[in-house]
Order: structure tokens, then C-alpha cells, then sequence
């Protein structure tokens, strides 16, 4: 430091300032629990003032979950203008605080406000304004350090060569310990990830970048910056981030509580189906047929199937008379439901209908219909209606059908299946669908059970009654109780209120039920029609077609963030390019941003990890590293995994404190997990599940089994190999796999 800065004073005087915004935080807290406690005991109303205290209660409880979840680094930057600039100073923090006696003065502002932009974007050559950017370190409410960079090369004190320090400080975030969490980026987001952050909500935005570009961290806190930006409209419709397991949303979870948004919905593909969490195993073969998009015809053609006619009659036993529904009289019945375009269970109403129409004809006939008047043709109707023969020979017909029953049915029935197969399922592909079969439910079948909701539809129309006599059960409770109220009243004095003067009956009954306190995402979760005001998906590359019919269903605006690389796709059934996903459903009108520089792995590794990436594809170029450790990855062949638990108790005495993953073929899992035991800060995964994911140490085994056993294997090594941030080892059981000739 210059003589003319005193670092220890200046650290002082933000530790004090620091110290104010606290006190601003603590204080606000304190106001706006008081205000929701107010506004929770209002009670009565117009129904516009109840709109209005709900309002105001979802206002307060979101800002508090805000207050309280920007704890840690709440201010985390300086900006100093050049002289004369409308601001001298601007501390930038993970929300904005405003000084309310002086006029609103912004004491903090947003990381996504517009002012805040030079924070990330200012520099020597286009300073825009910035004399100096301030990056403050932090521990709680403490102030450890600074580091400072002069942007405005006249400025006097320029010349204490810290043009580094803002990349000093994203040094120092890179080179700490993982948690097994993952942290934000607020405080080190670089120029190519804040143009993407700040895109326009519209369209579709695919982000493509290689492994340690920093693709989840700048999708999560797009996230932030759209809901800060669009707050009305995504509020109300919500934002949804699929992710590609539950560890991998585990591992992001705090993310964006910690930019002090609360109201996103994280879930798998797995967890788009309410109620389910999908976490049955597939074999790879099944998974993929599954992901097909020829199995939108499967499903269609299944439940065609359902919608049967008698051959050649079907005979119904009513007082003591035998009713005929023929083959012609059904086949037209069942065009007609067909013609309507309904979802199946919709449609069979008037399939229903219909036969109910001939059955009563037949009745009233064997009854002398010319002794019949019109009532007593309704009642032979009605008759026909309640009758349970009649109900059974229309369900044989039309059965009233759910997903889950009929996608199990057409699994577990071989007859189904190859009826609603025909030509579209080979043999080899039916016997996938029959062996590879879970007890539980996957994640491939939530697409299918998705599609067929599409396709039957749900018939309420028994809901909606049952729905309506409550809702006349609890009015007329609560009119009771009012008026047993209104009689235990003695009331002398004409002025005195009556219970009913302040309290109606649709009121009373109102209260009586649970008021929902959900915010647009939980309500989401619970919906399987919700449609979502933005989508954003991480590692895109993987899913299938059956995976993308579902997420267009959830986002008709398509407004999506879609990120991956297809680099790393490992899945059968996952994108080879962008356009083979995108086009059938927005044509060219979608644009592209790439993420060109790797934060996460350190040069030494990328090296091993390209000669994989140029055996996938000589026109892929691995992306350039921010920094190297001067620790080159090391290989080693061995007889016996026995071997193995000490060479892994090495990386973990050697990472002091982070955290390592053992990376083993799916086939070893077991064997390996039971060999290692279980270590706080040790992790025994498959590719699969750790993709996404970050590790300080990676110890990759057995990696010519990873090729071999995957039709995407090198793909599968290719993320192996860049889940590191500091070491990687390769422990070889068997030959050596020709694209990892450039470990040592």
C-alpha cells in the first residue's frame, strides 16, 4: 500500500460502516415483523380490505425471509466515482437498505441494480465513471480485509500496481475449501457471466460453457437478477430450476437464499410429478427407450386402446331384462367421444352418454314406451345411471383411467404393451421396457406419466360436487353458530354492534378453513398444470425428448435459460446440439451465449481433461484456466482395490479440511463404498451423480471401465476428470484408456 493510505484506518472506518448497515438490517427486521404481527391481527373487512391485509402479510413474510437470509457478506464491494459524478461513493451488497430519515438515501445497494453494474463491468480501458472498486472480505459481521483496484488511470495513487486485485479475489474465492455446499459468486462475478445474468427475460438463452466455466452459479443468480428485475410478474408465476438429481440440488440449496431470494422452486426432473419423488433406477437401455419421442405415440395409442366395442355384443342384466349394447351401436358412440377432441377421461362422458341414450330406448321399449311419458323416461335413465351392471359394462368399454394405473399396466401387461407398440417398439425395445423395470417410480417415467395426464384428462365433475355440499355444510355451520351468537346477546343500548354487523356467514366459514400462506412455488409444486413465469434448466444436454414435452408444457411463454454443454452429455438419449432440442418447438428463435473462461480446474488438470475432449471431437477447444497450482495429477495402476483406501486417506490428509470424491464405474459402487466407509468429507459417487458437481480432490477409478460402459463414455470421463479444483489422481485397474496419454 501507498503511504498515503493507511490500510488499518481505512479497514477501520468500513468495519464502521459495515457496522451501520447491520444495525440498518437489524432495525428493519425489527419493523417488519412488527408490522406483519399488525397486520395478522386485523380482522373483518370489505373482501377488498382482506385482499389487501393478505397482501400486506405475503409483503412482510417475504421481506423478512430476505432480511434474514443476507446475513453473511451483506456488503461485499466500494465503488469511488471520478469527481463530479451525481455519486461520490456506492457500497454494493446482496440487497438494497435505505436510510428513511434522509430522504430514502441508499445506504446498500442491490447487486442487480443498475448502478451496481460497474462493480463487475468497470475497467482500466472503459472505467465508466469508477475511479476505484473496493472488494471488502468478510467473516459474519467482521471485516477481515480489502482489496483495491484504481480504474482511473489519472488518478493520482494509480500507480500502486493493483490491477490484480480484483482478480486476486476471485483467486482467493477459487483456492477456498469446499463445504460440500456450493457458494455464490455475488462478490467475483466476471464480465462474461454478468452479460449473461442481465439477458432479457424473453426467448430462450442457451448458455453453453465447458466444464468450470461457472454455468450453475451464473444460472442461479440469473435466477436472482430476474426476480429482482420482474419481481410482479415472476412472483405470481414463479420461477422453476430443474437440476439433474437431489444431490446436485442439495448441493445449490443455499444459493439463493443467500442472494435473500426464497420463493424458487429446485426440483428434478424426477419431482415435476406432485406428490412423487421419482427415485427408481432404470437400466440404461430402458431410460433411453423411455426418452424417446416416439413413446408420445405409445401412450396415445395405449389409451386408444381402453376405448373399446363389444364383439359382437355385450349383454346388461336390468329387472329381469337383458339390455344389448351391439358392436355398431358402441363403435358409433365411441367416434363421436373420439371427434370431440377431449382427453380421454373427458371424452367418456359422451361415450357414457351415448350408451345411456340406447340402453333406455331398449328399456322403455321392453316396457311399452307409448305408456311412458317424458318423466318416465328420465326415471328409467336415472335407473340405468345408478345401476352398478351398467357401470361395470361401461368401464369394460371406457374405463375411467388414471396415469399411474394405466403406465403401470402397459409395463407390467406384455399384451398391453405390444398393442400400443405396433410397429413403433422393436422387439429388443419391449423387452428393455419389461426387464429394466424398477419397483419405484424413475425419472424417466415422470414424462410418461406427464404425457398420459395430457391425454386423459380429469373428470372432477364428482370433486366438484363433493366440493360444493361442503361448501354448503359450512355456510349453513356457520350461520348456526351466528345465530346461537346473535341469541346469547343481551343488548340494552341500540348502538352496541351485533355479531352479524361485523361478521357474515361467508366470512365466518372462510376463517373456519386453513387460509394458504404458500408462495407461487410451493402452490407450483403441488400442481401439475402450474405454468412458470421463467424455467431454468441446468445440465440441459441430458435430458430426452420425452424430458423437454414436459418442461414445454410448464413454460407456454418459453421463457428458459437452458444450460450445459454438450460436451459432457453422458445419456443416450441427450442432445448431440442445441438445435435438434430447440427447433421443434421455437424454430431458430433462440439465442445463444457461450462461457469461455474455466474458473474451476486448475491448468494442470485441463490438460489431461483436452486430450479427452479433442478424442470426442478435434473442433472442441478446452477452455482456458484462470490459474494453475503447480500440483500435476497423478496415475497409478493397481492389482487390487485393497490398494485403494490409503491412497485415499492420502488426499484427504493432503486437501487439510476439503472435501474428496472417489468417481467410480456404476459396477464398483458398492464394492468401493464398503471399502472406503463413510468420511464426513469424503464422497463415493458415479459419473452421473456427480456431475454438476465440485470436489477439492478427485480420485477417478477404474476409467477404462467408464468408457466401456456407457455408449457416451468418453463423454462420462470427460466430466470425471474436471470435478476437481486443486488435485486429481486416476487409479487404474485395468488397461490404459488412450485418451488420458497425457497424465503423467
Amino acid at each position: 500500500m501507498p503511504p498515503e493510505l493507511d490500510y488499518d484506518a481505512e479497514l477501520r472506518r468500513e468495519q464502521g460502516y459495515v457496522d451501520t448497515l447491520y444495525a440498518k438490517l437489524d432495525s428493519e427486521r425489527v419493523q417488519t415483523q412488527r408490522r406483519l404481527d399488525e397486520t395478522l391481527q386485523l380482522t373483518g373487512g370489505t373482501p377488498q380490505a382482506r385482499a389487501e391485509r393478505d397482501a400486506a402479510t405475503t409483503l412482510h413474510s417475504d421481506r423478512l425471509a430476505q432480511l434474514g437470509s443476507v446475513e453473511q457478506g451483506l456488503c461485499f464491494g466500494r465503488l469511488d466515482f471520478v469527481p463530479g459524478s451525481d455519486e461520490e461513493i456506492a457500497y454494493i451488497g446482496r440487497l438494497g437498505l435505505f436510510d428513511e430519515d434522509d430522504e430514502y438515501r441508499p445506504l446498500l445497494i442491490d447487486w442487480r441494480a443498475p448502478v451496481a453494474r460497474p462493480f463487475y463491468l468497470a475497467t482500466a480501458a472503459s472505467p465508466d465513471g469508477v475511479r476505484r472498486r473496493r472488494h471488502l472480505r468478510s467473516l459474519s459481521r467482521r471485516v477481515t480485509g480489502f482489496d483495491d483496484e484504481i480504474l482511473d488511470l489519472t488518478a493520482a495513487d494509480q500507480g500502486q500496481d493493483l490491477g490484480l486485485a480484483g482478480e486476486a479475489a476471485l483467486l482467493a474465492a477459487l483456492e477456498r475449501r469446499r463445504t460440500g455446499e456450493m457458494g455464490d459468486i455475488v462478490a467475483t462475478i466476471q464480465a462474461e457471466q454478468d452479460r449473461i445474468i442481465r439477458a432479457p427475460l424473453g426467448g430462450v438463452l442457451v448458455v453453453q460453457g465447458a466444464p468450470g466455466t461457472g454455468k450453475t452459479a451464473v444460472a442461479l443468480h440469473r435466477a436472482a437478477y430476474l426476480l429482482y428485475t420482474h419481481r410482479q410478474q415472476l412472483t405470481t408465476r414463479g420461477v422453476l430450476v430443474v437440476g439433474p438429481n437431489s444431490t446436485f440440488l442439495r448441493y445449490i440449496g443455499q444459493v439463493l437464499p443467500s442472494l435473500g431470494e426464497t420463493g424458487v422452486l429446485l426440483a428434478t426432473i424426477g419431482q415435476l410429478w406432485p406428490g412423487l419423488d421419482a427415485d427408481g433406477v432404470d437400466s440404461p437401455e430402458a431410460a433411453e427407450v423411455k426418452g424417446r419421442l416416439v413413446m408420445a405415440d405409445v401412450l396415445a395409442q395405449a389409451v386408444r386402446d381402453r376405448q373399446r366395442v363389444p364383439d359382437p355384443v355385450l349383454e346388461i342384466s336390468h329387472e329381469r331384462e337383458i339390455l344389448k349394447l351391439d358392436r355398431k351401436t358402441c363403435t358409433q358412440a365411441r367416434t363421436r367421444a373420439r371427434r370431440s377432441r377431449r382427453p380421454h377421461n373427458l371424452a367418456r362422458r359422451l361415450f357414457v352418454s351415448d350408451l345411456l341414450d340406447a340402453l333406455t330406448r331398449q328399456a322403455a321399449r321392453a316396457l311399452g314406451e307409448d305408456l311412458l311419458d317424458a318423466q318416465d323416461v328420465q326415471d328409467i335413465r336415472a335407473e340405468l345411471t345408478a345401476s352398478p351392471a351398467v357401470a361395470a359394462a361401461v368401464q369394460e368399454l371406457w374405463p375411467k383411467l388414471t396415469p399411474a394405473g394405466l403406465l403401470d399396466d402397459l409395463f407390467a401387461d406384455r399384451e398391453h404393451l405390444d398393442r400400443a407398440a405396433g410397429e413403433l417398439l422393436s422387439e429388443a425395445d419391449r423387452k428393455h421396457l419389461e426387464s429394466g423395470r424398477d419397483a419405484k417410480w424413475t425419472p424417466a417415467d415422470v414424462p410418461l406419466l406427464d404425457e398420459l395426464a395430457e391425454l386423459l384428462g380429469t373428470d372432477d365433475t364428482e370433486e366438484q360436487a363433493d366440493l360444493a355440499r361442503r361448501d354448503r355444510v359450512e355456510r349453513a355451520y356457520a350461520e348456526g353458530v351466528l345465530h346461537i351468537l346473535e341469541q346469547d346477546e343481551e343488548i340494552q343500548d341500540e348502538e352496541i354492534l351485533r355479531v352479524s354487523d361485523v361478521l357474515d356467514a361467508e366470512l365466518f366459514a372462510e376463517r373456519q378453513q386453513a387460509r394458504s400462506e404458500l408462495t407461487a412455488a410451493q402452490r407450483a409444486a403441488q400442481d401439475r398444470t402450474w405454468t412458470f413465469g421463467h424455467v431454468i434448466v441446468d445440465e440441459a444436454q441430458e435430458l430426452s425428448a420425452m424430458d423437454w414435452r414436459l418442461l414445454m408444457r410448464r413454460t407456454p411463454n418459453r421463457s428458459m435459460t437452458l444450460v450445459g454443454d454438450v460436451a459432457q452429455t453422458g445419456t443416450a438419449g441427450g442432445a448431440r446440439t442445441w438445435d435438434e432440442v430447440l427447433s421443434p418447438y421455437v424454430a431458430d428463435r433462440w439465442r445463444l451465449e457461450e462461457l469461455t473462461v474455466n474458473y474451476r480446474t486448475p491448468a494442470e488438470i485441463m490438460t489431461v481433461a483436452a486430450g479427452v475432449l479433442a478424442e470426442l471431437d478435434v473442433d472442441l477447444t478446452a477452455p482456458a484456466s484462470v490459474r494453475e497450482t503447480g500440483v500435476p495429477p497423478w496415475g497409478r495402476f493397481v492389482s487390487s482395490l485393497a490398494e485403494l483406501p490409503a491412497l485415499v486417506r492420502a488426499e484427504l490428509s493432503t486437501v487439510d479440511g476439503g472435501t474428496v470424491a472417489v468417481l467410480v464405474p456404476s459396477a464398483r459402487l458398492a464394492e468401493v463404498a464398503e471399502l472406503l466407509g463413510e468420511h464426513e468429507r469424503l464422497s463415493v459417487l458415479t459419473v452421473d451423480r456427480a456431475k454438476g458437481l465440485e470436489f477439492d480432490a478427485v480420485v477417478l477409478v477404474s476409467p477404462d471401465e467408464i468408457v466401456a460402459g456407457s455408449p457416451r463414455g468418453l463423454n462420462d470421463l470427460y466430466v470425471a476428470l474436471t470435478r476437481a479444483t486443486q488435485r486429481l489422481g486416476v487409479i487404474r485397474t485395468g488397461p490404459p484408456v488412450a485418451a488420458l496419454r497425457g497424465l503423467g
